[in-house]
């Protein structure tokens, strides 16, 4: 995010055997067998062929949206440029761009498997999906900058690289990821990954603090306790991006789950 503010402010396997009489059923651990899935697919060609196709257009709409990414990296770096005192270790050090950056690469990856495989590999799914929280928070966040430069009486320019970071690309990226949850041929996303999608931002945002307090210069105006009256109001502003993260999250994985979960009975015909 990098946006500027101008005017008044601070800076398979074979099918499983019957259970015996009276055994007792196997525990529910929330996780779909894959090789259900891929049995499935292997007695149907027609199942197996559409998947393909279905995959192959997903791999390629994935690579696509790691161009329009890549191409509002430039086009954003080079608008910051523009601006002389700005200096270009500060443009990597917003979150919009770390994540932007990091969605690329997990993109590719996840074009590269759905052009050539029948499914990702498991850990996969969870690192699409945090990519996915991640620019989506990017595009929540710069509307609450927006609205808090309204309030003051800021202007605020906005871009089309940034417009393509903030609110084009994080809609692309959830499309993918639904198509993705509705195909539903992937393990299904992990509890876990809601745990796992702080830990980036943790990082982040303990860098973002030292750094700030050490130059004086912050990406974003809530964690500037000068502007947002004290580091109260950074806690909280955090805590509320925090509640964020965890709530997508959180949909995310439990649509993910409840999805994979009906395709895998929609094939087996139940």
């Amino acid at each position: 995010m990098s946006a500027r503010v101008l005017g008044s402010g601070s800076g398979a396997g074979s099918a499983a055997e019957p259970a015996e009489a009276g055994a007792a059923p196997a525990p529910d651990t929330g996780v779909e067998s894959p090789p259900v899935e891929a049995a499935v697919l292997a007695v149907d060609p027609a199942a197996l062929a559409r998947t393909t196709r279905s995959r192959r257009a997903l791999g390629a709409f994935r690579l696509a949206i790691a161009v329009v990414e890549i191409v509002a990296l430039i086009g954003n770096y080079q608008y910051v440029l523009e601006f002389p005192l700005f200096a270009s270790v500060n443009f990597f050090s917003y979150f919009t761009i770390l994540s932007a950056m990091l969605a690329v690469v997990v993109l590719l990856v996840a074009a590269g498997f759905a052009l050539t495989q029948h499914r990702d590999p498991p850990v996969l799914a969870a690192f699409r999906t945090i990519v996915t929280v991640y620019l989506l928070v990017s595009g929540i966040v710069f509307a609450l900058i927006a609205v808090q430069a309204s309030t003051r009486d800021y202007r605020l320019e906005v871009p089309w690289s940034d417009t393509l970071l903030h609110f084009v690309v994080p809609v692309l990226a959830l499309v993918a990821w639904t198509v993705d949850a509705v195909i539903a041929v992937n393990p299904p996303v992990p509890w876990a990954t809601i745990g796992l999608v702080l830990v980036f931002p943790a990082g982040w945002l303990v860098y973002t603090l030292v750094r700030g307090a050490d130059i004086g210069w912050y990406p974003y105006f809530f964690l500037d306790a000068g502007q947002v009256g004290g580091y109260l109001g950074v806690a909280v502003y955090c805590v509320l991006v925090l509640l964020i993260f965890v709530g997508l999250t959180s949909v995310l994985v439990g649509v993910h789950r409840r999805l994979a979960r009906r395709g895998v009975r929609r094939r087996a015909g139940r």
